[in-house]
């Protein structure tokens, strides 16, 4: 827009500007500070065509805000813009205990099949714990593909390794 601020005729650039800001107050109703800075006519651009329900979208964004979990408040409004999908946006790292509950459940039935560990590190090299079945207290959940490197906090991208090698794996 500042490129904009000596042209002779910007009744265009007054229209869009305020189109932008109606819909942002339309779909958004309570302003939080988190707003200020956000490239909203980006946002305006991909998500305008959509209908949202104002009342629906401001419990979801009260219910974000009180979630410890979330590192990053100002991707909450992209996020509920994009069908609360990419939780990259939010910069969540932690597994919720349901997730963790199942991988655990999933990879300890099949380690026990197998008669190994229910820990992949555990069964790799020389470790006198190859065969050792933890207890899901024993365990993290760990992100397969690095969360700092992109990997996603999914169920996907989850299992669950002995805190030993959870500890030692680090940033890999």
């Amino acid at each position: 827009m500042s490129i904009h601020r000596n042209d002779k005729n910007i009744n265009e650039l007054k229209r869009y500007f305020n189109s932008v800001i109606d819909w942002i107050s339309s779909v958004f109703t309570d302003v939080e500070s988190e707003m200020c800075g956000l490239e909203w006519g980006r946002l305006y651009e991909q998500y305008h065509k959509q209908a949202y329900n104002s009342a629906k979208v401001s419990a979801e964004v009260q219910k974000l805000y009180g979630d410890s979990y979330i590192k990053n408040r100002k991707g909450i409004f992209e996020y509920i813009l994009g069908g609360s999908d990419d939780t990259k946006l939010l910069e969540v790292r932690i597994f919720d205990e349901a997730t963790k509950k199942a991988v655990y459940a999933t990879q300890t039935a099949k380690a026990e099949k197998k008669g190994e560990s229910n820990c992949p590190h555990c069964i790799i090299g020389h470790d006198a714990n190859k065969s050792k079945v933890w207890s899901f207290g024993e365990m993290d959940a760990d992100h397969v593909a690095a969360w700092s490197k992109g990997g996603a906090t999914s169920a996907k991208n989850c299992q669950m390794l002995c805190k030993t090698h959870n500890r030692a794996k680090g940033n890999r």
